[in-house]
């Protein structure tokens, strides 16, 4: 046990210093001054039963303070609670930018139905503008006034095909303090921002819930055809654009919250859950890895700490005690930038442990045919699913 307390310190080191600084939460938007003429951007909203915070996100779209010419395709993805209703009310009460509610039907088989909403969104959007920009974002989202203006000027000014932030999820209640900060946490742990930023690096992801894309990059990286069966969407996208040569960033947002609640356990699972087996790309051997991978980093820690010293083992005591530190104070940023108290960062291995969790039932949902479940659709796996019918929406 005190050889793989060893290893799980090393491990601890190596992150550490050597996984992009994942850990700091100083990733925010680029600099920007205010370019010469503001270029045009249509803000395409997939949204499928969101009656519940359409209110606030949409109402902060139609609101946004930009200097040129925006307008914002709200793409209903076959609701039942009256989400484009609500929306063309939104519109009528708010004024503000252009809104168009529109409904692309059900997808056809090989979509995922986000993405066969974006592309009919986007197609419209080509339709009746001819926008240089596309702000991809969710109907969970709330945009600040100033936020398309912000990341449209941190375009611009670095030259950047994909501007994207990882909105502030919200945490109110007692499991989304335990659960969500921890969730981003492990999100740049994966794909470090500094690594994702850097010119010529191969790491690529983004965050859905706010996709600032250049027009003719949406064209030459085949967004969203490249990706069409993709539960993990932004990361799909990121990789696509890198691969069409186009540079991307990613970063913490600031003027970008997500307003959808999940108070209980439940729906956190559930968020989780139903993408993670999606992410391990459905391979029973990288599952195996991982669930070793995370006992090893996160478990073992506290394990030898608190049994070494019961057993008077202090060696293996001291070396728990070691990595659960260097785990704890990675930790710290990520609870601050959520304003968390700092309690709450030696609880990470329990967190972990649901994580872990959360991990296993996904690959068990995946092979009772319930994997990848979400709002009433369950997605096959890419290479089982039938070919897709790619005419235009």
């Amino acid at each position: 046990m005190t050889g793989v307390a060893g290893i799980a310190v090393a491990a601890w080191v190596w992150l550490l210093a050597g996984q992009g600084m994942f850990w700091r939460t100083d990733v925010r938007l680029p600099a920007r001054r205010e370019p010469a003429r503001w270029p045009s951007v249509a803000v395409v909203v997939p949204a499928r039963d969101e009656v519940e915070v359409l209110g606030v996100s949409l109402t902060s779209l139609l609101v946004q303070s930009y200097p040129g010419e925006a307008e914002i395709f709200l793409v209903d993805d076959g609701s039942t609670d009256g989400t484009g209703r609500l929306a063309a009310e939104l519109r009528e009460r708010h004024g503000g930018l252009p809104l168009t509610v529109t409904s692309p039907g059900e997808p056809p088989a090989g979509w995922t139905g986000k993405l066969w909403a974006v592309r009919h969104g986007i197609a419209l959007a080509r339709e009746r503008t001819a926008a240089e920009y596309l702000l991809l974002t969710d109907a969970d989202i709330a945009h600040r006034p100033d936020s398309l203006r912000e990341l449209t000027a941190a375009a611009v000014a670095a030259d950047l095909d994909v501007v994207s932030q990882m909105a502030r999820l919200r945490v109110q209640t007692g499991w989304e303090r335990l659960i969500v900060p921890a969730f981003v946490y492990f999100f740049a742990q994966l794909y470090p921002f500094r690594w994702i930023n850097r010119h010529g690096s191969r790491t690529a992801a983004a965050a859905g819930g706010c996709v600032l894309i250049r027009s003719s990059t949406v064209t030459a990286a085949n967004i969203p055809d490249a990706i069409r069966q993709s539960v993990i969407d932004d990361v799909a996208l990121a990789r696509a654009v890198k691969r069409s040569g186009g540079r991307i960033w990613l970063g913490l947002a600031e003027r970008v919250d997500s307003v959808r609640p999940y108070p209980d356990l439940a729906e956190l699972w559930r968020m989780v859950a139903r993408s993670a087996y999606a992410q391990l790309r459905h391979n029973p051997a990288v599952l195996a890895g991982t669930v070793l991978g995370l006992a090893l980093i996160y478990l073992v820690p506290p394990l030898a700490a608190i049994g070494g010293a019961l057993a008077g083992a202090w060696p293996l005591c001291a070396l728990g005690v070691a990595a659960w530190a260097l785990m704890t104070g990675t930790y710290l940023p990520m609870l601050r930038y959520y304003g968390q108290p700092r309690w709450l960062a030696p609880l990470l291995p329990y967190t972990a442990s649901l994580y872990l969790l959360m991990t296993v039932d996904s690959a068990f949902e995946h092979y009772r045919g319930r994997g990848a479940a979400w709002k009433g659709r369950t997605y096959s796996r890419p290479d089982t699913a039938p070919q897709p019918d790619t005419t235009a929406p």
